[in-house]
């Protein structure tokens, strides 16, 4: 059984409490894939580290990985009580632990704070993440169920927003 902790858009904030290392990854990445083996023994030594070890579908979770900013993958996050820092060291076990048992996160920037995953910037952005996946099942709904030409669901998509922007606009 993994002692990784899955996390969502439902309990995320565990880790704005206690010290967590946090991976960002998709099912289809291969460097992803090539440290799963490290992050899954990492976890089995957090007891030890005094952490709690994590881990987010960015495939099924949008709002998290546009909260946290996520653009490349895999990407680690450290969390300390709500201050998050991004670990960009070597991805071997003995660095990981190494990180976390020497403190080296205290030399590295914390994420500035309109930046911060709990910030209300960020709460936008996941917001925008969660809108482009209700666009692109739109998309999808209209393409493949009912069977719409791609350019007629683009003109929707443009007269929606004209339409949109015209009404905010009065």
């Amino acid at each position: 059984r993994s002692r990784v902790q899955v996390l969502g858009g439902s309990n995320w904030s565990l880790v704005l409490q206690g010290q967590w290392m946090l991976e960002f990854y998709a099912p289809w990445c291969a460097a992803c894939q090539q440290i799963e083996l490290t992050w899954e023994s990492f976890a089995k030594e957090s007891e030890h580290l005094g952490i709690t070890v994590g881990k987010v579908d960015v495939t099924q979770e949008p709002g998290l990985s546009g909260r946290f900013f996520v653009t490349t993958l895999p990407t680690i996050y450290h969390a300390n009580d709500g201050v998050f820092r991004r670990y960009r060291g070597s991805r071997t076990l003995e660095d990981l632990q190494g990180y976390v048992l020497e403190r080296k996160w205290k030399a590295v920037e914390p994420v500035a704070g309109w930046r911060s995953p709990s910030s209300i910037m960020m709460h936008g952005m996941a917001g925008l993440f969660h809108l482009s996946g209700w666009i692109r099942q739109i998309h999808s709904y209209l393409t493949g169920n009912l069977g719409i030409h791609i350019w007629i669901s683009y003109a929707i998509f443009f007269l929606a927003t004209l339409l949109i922007g015209l009404f905010l606009g009065l």
